[in-house]
């Protein structure tokens, strides 16, 4: 990550599209004014909420050509984007005032209430067909509750029980699938090929109230590097996203991001809080490997070198008295056992051994804007791959065949 974004983060806080249920805010809202303490965040919710949905209707205008194209695109397309409600079953008393009882503790006794579970909607995202068959892709972090159902609302309304195929935690993406045919369905752009200021258009389930919501905007910047949180504590690393300034709000994870011929180049999957357009959104070269996989094989098959390594940065050149800063330092891990190469791996049977420098894959740099991992991703399995290795000081070409991962999900 660059430094200069390191540093904005520190007071800045970029989160996972996923929207909170309306039932939950509720709850949590009426709590607050019984005890006093969140009506100054009551007032500034709504007005937020109010804020968000004025801007879904605002659309940058251009040229009526592009103007023209946009409203073409947006309907080839929009029949392929779909909510996905999120429901749960959540505990509830029964009795008159129970929520004031229980927060009070007034009249407790073992026979004035009872504790049961009803089945809400805690919260929605987006997804979008990948086939006519019914394959759906959508956030990983959008499905991660195993003890949720997940339904998926199609344009039309229609409500499907959604199943979960396969999930890659690391990159952010998950496969769902639902019985039927001849849905309307998008294809992937090649997001290696991608501008800055080209035209982008995002559609989904804004706040998880607004279905099918459209904004446009253009390509911001290309292979950010960020930590994004899920407002609960939780956060991942994203590398190689795409930024964009084209609004878009929670609810919207996992909703496409199309050109202006209405291909994807990417999966909107966060938000910087605390700036005005600033959204990411995971290349579509990424996101297209796991999708082909789950549905070539059911599940998703991810390429394996099968080493263990440290990012080179200025840091780790100076620390280790290094030659370069960029590539990866091939290196044991931190536990016992854990060796630099895994052997039997693709990585041994081409002689790359701890201490290598791996500076390229198939010409891509290795640096804090590529990093290893997603270079490696969008490769396939028996693919043979060239790399340029640092041995000894010196620099040579070594050929690796990538072998399918152990235990692949």
């Amino acid at each position: 990550m660059h430094n200069n974004f390191k540093n904005t983060m520190k007071h800045n806080k970029t989160t996972l599209l996923i929207s909170i249920g309306s039932s939950v805010l509720t709850t949590l809202l009426i709590s607050g004014v019984l005890i006093g303490l969140m009506a100054n965040n009551l007032i500034s919710f709504n007005a937020w909420q109010q804020s968000s949905s004025v801007s879904q209707v605002s659309v940058k205008t251009g040229t009526t050509v592009e103007n023209s194209q946009v409203m073409n695109t947006v309907e080839k397309t929009n029949p392929a984007v779909v909510s996905i409600i999120i429901s749960k079953q959540i505990s509830t008393l029964e009795n008159n005032n129970s929520l004031y009882n229980y927060l009070f503790n007034l009249n407790s006794n073992s026979n004035s209430s009872s504790n049961s579970t009803e089945k809400q909607e805690i919260g929605g995202g987006s997804g979008f067909f990948v086939s006519s068959d019914g394959y759906i892709v959508t956030n990983c972090h959008v499905v991660e509750d195993s003890a949720a159902d997940y339904t998926v609302l199609t344009k039309d309304n229609k409500k499907y029980t959604a199943k979960i195929i396969a999930k890659d935690k690391i990159l952010d993406v998950a496969v769902l699938k639902i019985e039927g045919k001849d849905f309307t369905y998008l294809t992937f752009a090649d997001s290696d090929t991608l501008k800055l200021g080209q035209s982008a258009i995002a559609i989904g389930n804004a706040l998880a109230e607004f279905q099918n919501s459209i904004s446009l905007g253009i390509v911001s910047g290309l292979s950010r590097s960020i930590t994004a949180s899920d407002g609960n504590g939780s956060t991942e690393q994203l590398d190689g996203v795409i930024q964009t300034d084209a609004a878009i709000n929670p609810g919207n994870s996992g909703g496409p991001l199309l050109d202006i011929k209405g291909n994807v180049i990417g999966v909107n999957v966060a938000i910087e809080d605390s700036a005005n357009s600033i959204g990411f959104a995971l290349p579509s070269n990424m996101v297209k490997s796991v999708v082909e996989s789950v549905i070539k094989n059911g599940q998703i098959v991810k390429p394996y070198l099968g080493i263990r390594y440290t990012q080179i940065n200025s840091n780790i050149k100076s620390k280790n008295n290094l030659s370069v800063d960029y590539g990866v330092l091939v290196a044991k891990g931190s536990k016992t056992g854990e060796l630099a190469v895994i052997p039997g791996s693709p990585a041994d049977k081409a002689s790359i051994v701890e201490n290598d420098i791996i500076l390229e894959i198939d010409g891509v740099k290795i640096d804090e804007t590529k990093s290893f991992a997603s270079i490696i991703r969008q490769k396939k399995v028996d693919q043979t791959i060239t790399l340029k290795v640092m041995h000894d000081g010196s620099t040579k070409e070594v050929k690796v065949k990538l072998e399918k991962a152990p235990n692949s999900l």
